[in-house]
């Protein structure tokens, strides 16, 4: 058995346990559907012990830190909570004293969301590259100047240390592990059980720009961006969009602008090359690729792609395929 432990504390965010601890579980569950004994026994682990508050009210029951001495653990992974909690368990010193010998023993260590902090706070984090939640970059890199934060990825990997900006992506990075222990295969069934829209590889940005999009309320357009993303493929033109959203051209370049930050064409053209990325690290090939987000010929994508990013999409679709 390959152990899982998630160390708590009070004031935890309960998703980044409860996301990823649902993934291991899953492969348990997709094992013993083909006749396998399970692989992931989950531990959760506070330097109290006893019944743990998290930051939503909801308490579970959790071993204490020091029973946890000697015995073989597979993974461990300190989860993220809000500044307040956070501050607490940096300086708790139960927590602080067992955390250097616990990371040794494990097989693999790290974190979901800021839990990092803790983790750097100890030193376990110099010269590592790490992941973190997009509003915690800028602290954690100014208090840690060590630790070399990647402000985009969903989640890094930098030998035994895994850790993911946070939340929802702790389930991403929990899928990368499953793919790494079992296969591909096990990780991508696990992902349609939870009915995820994708399985996002790490590299991927934080900063999705159709989120960002419907994040400004009450946008008038949220229909056609809607439209549009399942649309790449088509002409996407402000003439044409101008069309569908029953405006004159002029009018909807201008409203479309101030509605999500962007000109039609850069929002259009930002969705396009980030869904790109996606089926490159699928292994489409680049033609493939180019005609589903409607960037043609090849060689004009190629560019696009490449200024955008600074690495040409067939360089990118080997350095970042995900299998299965």
């Amino acid at each position: 058995m390959h152990r899982v432990v998630f160390i708590l504390y009070p004031g935890f965010e309960l998703l980044d346990m409860a996301g990823p601890a649902s993934v291991f579980n899953g492969a348990n569950r997709a094992l013993g559907q083909v006749g396998r004994a399970p692989l992931y026994q989950i531990l959760l682990a506070s330097p109290t012990g006893g019944d743990t508050a998290s930051s939503s009210g909801i308490s579970v029951q959790t071993a204490r830190l020091d029973e946890l001495r000697g015995q073989r653990l597979g993974t461990l992974l300190i989860v993220g909570a809000e500044s307040g909690p956070l501050q607490a368990a940096m300086a708790d010193p139960d927590l602080r004293g067992a955390l250097p010998g616990l990371t040794a023993q494990a097989e693999r260590f790290g974190s979901v969301c800021s839990g990092g902090m803790v983790l750097a706070g100890l030193g376990l984090l110099d010269g590592c590259r790490v992941a973190t939640h997009w509003d915690a970059c800028a602290p954690f890199q100014a208090h840690f100047p060590g630790v070399s934060v990647d402000p985009e990825a969903l989640y890094v990997r930098d030998g035994r240390l895994w850790t993911s900006a946070g939340v929802t992506t702790g389930i991403d990075m929990a899928l990368a592990m499953v793919a790494c222990d079992l296969n591909a295969g096990v990780a991508a069934e696990v992902a349609q059980r939870l009915v995820l829209y994708a399985r996002r590889p790490g590299h991927q940005s934080q900063f999705s720009p159709l989120l960002s999009a419907q994040a400004r309320g009450d946008s008038p357009f949220a229909d056609l961006i809607g439209w549009i993303q399942a649309n790449l493929h088509a002409p996407l033109d402000v003439p044409a969009l101008a069309a569908r959203a029953g405006l004159t051209e002029r009018s909807f370049h201008r409203k479309f602008t101030a509605a999500t930050g962007q000109t039609p064409a850069h929002f259009v053209e930002t969705l396009r090359l980030d869904a790109a990325r996606m089926l490159l690290s699928r292994g489409l090939s680049l033609k493939q690729v180019s005609a589903q987000v409607g960037l043609f010929p090849t060689a004009r994508f190629s560019r696009l792609f490449q200024r955008r990013f600074g690495i040409t999409p067939g360089t990118y679709g080997e350095m970042h395929r995900v299998e299965g």
